[in-house]
């Protein structure tokens, strides 16, 4: 029964898709959009997905987040202003790093934050990583490669570190 096997799978793995979709995106609101168009894609073709549905899930993600960052490369975001400050920032520590991870993450380009994002935060091996981005093992190492180098620029040293090959 395909209906309760997608239940199944969208409870066993929303919680994980959707930070990969936050680490993607940077902001939860468009996260929690992305993963939904996703996961509707997913319904309507879940008969016909063959393999890891985790695997289809993320590389739906990554091919709809780059196709939002290149349509908002065209048409740049408006936003109004309510007259409203923004809530003050909480000052702890652990908020700021994530803060600025985040910042550094949305400075990669898309090919370069999909391969970083997959391989370190959500911790694929590589060829998991090629089978989502539709490329090599050798251009997610590549790109994984170039985006850590310039985490490292952004961040410091001392905040990124590569993991080591598996």
């Amino acid at each position: 029964m395909a209906g309760a096997a997608f239940d199944d799978f969208v409870r066993s793995r929303s919680t994980g898709l959707l930070r990969v979709a936050y680490l993607l995106t940077g902001d939860r609101h468009a996260a929690e959009d992305l993963l939904q168009e996703v996961l509707e894609q997913m319904y309507v073709r879940w008969r016909r997905i063959e393999g890891a549905p985790e695997a289809y899930a993320r590389r739906a993600l990554v091919n709809r987040a780059t196709n939002r960052w290149r349509w908002r490369a065209r048409r740049p975001e408006t936003t109004l202003d309510s007259g409203h400050e923004k809530p003050g920032r909480d000052h702890g520590e652990d908020v700021v790093i994530r803060a600025a991870v985040l910042d550094a993450l949305r400075g990669l380009p898309p090919k370069q934050r999909a391969a970083v994002v997959l391989r370190y935060l959500d911790d694929l091996p590589v060829h998991e990583v090629a089978a989502a981005l539709g490329c090599s093992d050798g251009t997610v190492k590549s790109n994984t490669a170039r985006g850590l180098d310039r985490l490292k620029q952004v961040l410091g040293p001392a905040l990124v570190t590569d993991g080591g090959e598996r």
